[in-house]
């Protein structure tokens, strides 16, 4: 069964999507560690400054024993080392930045190749399915998501965490007592962010789905512009527009408003702790106990900023991330689509075939129990050829499509040369089949490009002489640049009879021993279709 959208949250946000990404991110594990790794001496550093500033009050700037001149040469020494430290700081930074970025791009490469290749693994029936904009957004949008998943997410998260930790130990380094007043005010900041963050990652599921179906029907009235065109239905195609597009907005600004609480959430928390820090601390120092100078508390001041820093980071990614998660979640819910039936272990398709075609008391339907064929059985000998003439929707394009496989039939059996069709490898069986539809598809490139379809082993001389097999030549050498020219998508340019010439080149090149057209001389002149249907011996 296919994967759907309602479980894909369910099934994945348990702890499998991290582990998922791990999957990705194993082979650069060195890469990750090193970038991880940096977190240790920029904390130490970035720790280091408010010791500078606490030594710098107590011992230079508060009257001491010490002349004026010995006080501006101390602060001068602490002023140069609190350059260098910063400047340490700032090139750790980079690293670790550069370091992140890169790594995130080679796992997303790696992960829209996989992404393609499953996609060129999932049977026909997915597709009839899944609209094709659905899927452009998981390959493109939904993965590039995924870069703050890897660069905020499992690393930036990591970082934050150890700087966090990092800074806390300095805090009771310097003063356990005002470092428990300023915990104390965490465990209800935890429980507020958790709370928010179930708020928008709910939020942000909304808005991917919706994103999802607006592009899918963004896609549709694109391809079919001139059908909307043509009957006039522009106005009804931009009030579908408007209603697709007004709950992604809807979404999207609720995913705004619970994110907006976050940030001032742990703002309010880091002021009440300074408040409290600097009230008690401040009320020591007047009464001259616990031995806290003047300095130390401003040091704990500064530690406040940098521990609520990486925490205020931890609030913001852990609701911007949501948005990369549900992508997440959606990408691998895809990844996990079922295939179509496994291909054996070994082919049965031997060297060559010699197209023997039987139909054995096959039953098929595209969907549970309708069935499109009932126990149809005949019987197609290898040299010869067979019109098969019937109502539309009869399940004449059925028959092609069990052939190569496309689709498996429920009950029954296909066979060519006396082997079920499931017994072969579909690659090589389509190897030895040539498929000409009514409507084929051309794709960018040249005209010779299109023919062999990049086919190794291909030459120009069998894509020419399958050209003129098909009676195709002559228009291809009337245009400009002949077999070079380049087709814009979807064959722009070339009307239907033409595209259907393309079509059986393609199929004629590859010299298969199984010809199977489905009206695939509708379009041409009836010249045209004497002479390719009298070149490819069959009956005209």
């Amino acid at each position: 069964m296919d994967t759907t959208e309602s479980d894909i949250p369910a099934r994945l946000f348990d702890g499998r999507l991290l582990r998922r990404m791990i999957g990705y991110i194993r082979p650069y594990l060195w890469l990750m560690l090193g970038a991880t790794a940096v977190v240790v001496p920029l904390t130490l550093l970035s720790s280091t400054l408010p010791l500078l500033v606490r030594d710098a009050t107590d011992h230079y700037l508060i009257p001491t024993g010490l002349d004026a001149g010995a006080r501006w040469q101390g602060l001068l020494h602490i002023g140069r080392l609190y350059l260098l430290v910063g400047f340490g700081a700032f090139l750790l930074r980079f690293a670790q930045g550069y370091l992140l970025s890169w790594l995130a791009q080679k796992i997303l490469f790696d992960m829209r190749a996989d992404i393609f290749s499953k996609i060129l693994r999932l049977p026909f029936r997915y597709f009839d399915r899944h609209p094709v904009g659905r899927l452009m957004t998981r390959v493109s949008s939904d993965v590039d998501a995924m870069q703050r998943l890897l660069t905020d997410g499992l690393i930036g998260l990591t970082t934050d965490l150890l700087m966090l930790v990092g800074t806390l130990g300095f805090m009771f380094w310097v003063n356990p007592r005002l470092a428990l007043i300023m915990l104390a005010l965490f465990p209800p900041l935890l429980v507020i962010l958790f709370l928010l963050n179930t708020k928008v990652r709910s939020a942000h599921r909304a808005v991917r789905k919706q994103q999802s179906s607006l592009n899918s029907y963004l896609q549709e009235s694109i391809t079919g512009m001139t059908t909307v065109q043509l009957f006039n239905r522009e106005e009804a195609t931009r009030q579908r527009f408007a209603a697709q597009n007004g709950p992604l907005r809807d979404a999207f600004l609720r995913s705004v408003k619970w994110f907006s609480y976050a940030f001032p959430a742990t703002e309010i928390m880091g002021a009440l702790s300074t408040a409290l820090v600097l009230g008690y601390g401040g009320y020591l120092i007047l009464h001259g106990q616990d031995d806290l100078t003047i300095g130390e508390l401003l040091a704990f001041l500064a530690y406040i900023r940098d521990f609520f820093r990486p925490l205020d980071d931890l609030s913001e990614k852990s609701n911007v991330l949501q948005a990369p998660i549900a992508s997440g979640e959606r990408v691998f819910g895809l990844m996990d689509t079922a295939e179509a039936r496994p291909d054996p272990g070994a082919s049965a398709a031997p060297a060559r075939l010699r197209g023997d075609i039987t139909f054995e008391n096959v039953w098929f339907a595209y969907q549970d129990e309708d069935w499109v064929l009932r126990d149809l059985s005949f019987h197609i000998p290898a040299g010869t050829s067979l019109a098969i003439v019937g109502a539309t929707g009869a399940g004449k394009s059925s028959l092609i499509c069990l052939i190569a496989r496309f689709y498996d039939v429920q009950k029954g059996a296909v066979k060519v040369d006396g082997v079920d069709v499931r017994a072969y490898r579909q690659a090589d069986l389509r190897r030895r089949i040539g498929i000409v539809l009514q409507d084929p598809f051309i794709f960018s490139g040249t005209i010779a490009d299109n023919i062999s379809l990049r086919t190794p082993g291909i030459t120009r001389e069998q894509v020419e002489a399958a050209a003129r097999h098909v009676n195709a030549h002559i228009f291809i050498t009337q245009r400009a640049g002949g077999y070079d020219a380049v087709l814009q998508e979807r064959g722009a340019g070339l009307s239907t009879g033409q595209k259907q010439l393309l079509a059986l080149a393609r199929a004629q090149v590859v010299d298969p021993k199984i010809l199977l057209l489905d009206e695939a001389t509708a379009n041409l002149d009836l010249a045209s279709e004497a002479k390719v249907t009298e070149a490819m011996g069959m009956v005209a």
